[in-house]
């Protein structure tokens, strides 16, 4: 309602503007205060629009809230499929090999997509060869490849553990399976 008498208040004020200082026909001043309102009633938001808004503004809260991993949590997660990984590949595992070899891709992809900010992110990509060369050995199925490209990984690792101040974070091949109720065996194989 007050919107209503805001916008009469001024149509009449540019109304009694427009008549003194220019010599329009009715015609005219009728297009040129149908305009004005046009854009004044454009401007001003509806209702409707100030629900949508409202609803944005809560999504985009609730967005920015939203829990993300932090880098730390990204980097236990690559370890622990890092080492079983290793087992994997020492009992010749191949398919768990490779489901190993592609949780890593999936963290350092998703270390890439949150947590863009960090310096360390921009390095993570100097794992992808190490990595190639390790998913290379897995479909190959050769042991001696992947105890090589293992190796490779975790020089890698450790490459970027010192080139992001992280030094004193040290990989190393695990001796012991990170959990006592795998196998990494395959079912029904014997070990050697």
């Amino acid at each position: 309602m007050l919107y209503i008498s805001h916008t009469l208040y001024i149509l009449i004020v540019v109304r009694k503007a427009v008549r003194r200082n220019f010599k329009l026909t009715n015609m005219k001043q009728t297009f040129f205060i149908l305009l004005i309102v046009g854009l004044f009633s454009c401007k001003q938001p509806t209702d409707s629009t100030k629900v949508l808004q409202n609803r944005i503004d809560s999504l985009e809260s609730k967005l920015a809230n939203t829990y993300i991993p932090g880098f730390g949590e990204f980097m236990s997660n690559i370890q622990v499929h890092h080492a079983k990984l290793w087992f994997a590949g020492q009992n010749q595992n191949w398919k768990l090999a490779d489901f190993e070899t592609h949780e890593i891709k999936e963290t350092l992809e998703a270390i890439q997509k949150y947590q863009i900010e960090r310096t360390e992110s921009r390095k993570i990509s100097m794992l992808n060869p190490a990595l190639d060369s390790v998913n290379n050995a897995v479909q190959q199925k050769s042991i001696s490849l992947f105890n090589r490209s293992f190796t490779m990984l975790t020089n890698t690792c450790n490459n970027c553990h010192r080139a992001t101040n992280f030094e004193f974070n040290v990989v190393k091949i695990p001796e012991t399976p990170p959990f006592s109720n795998q196998d990494f065996k395959l079912l029904g194989k014997t070990t050697k």
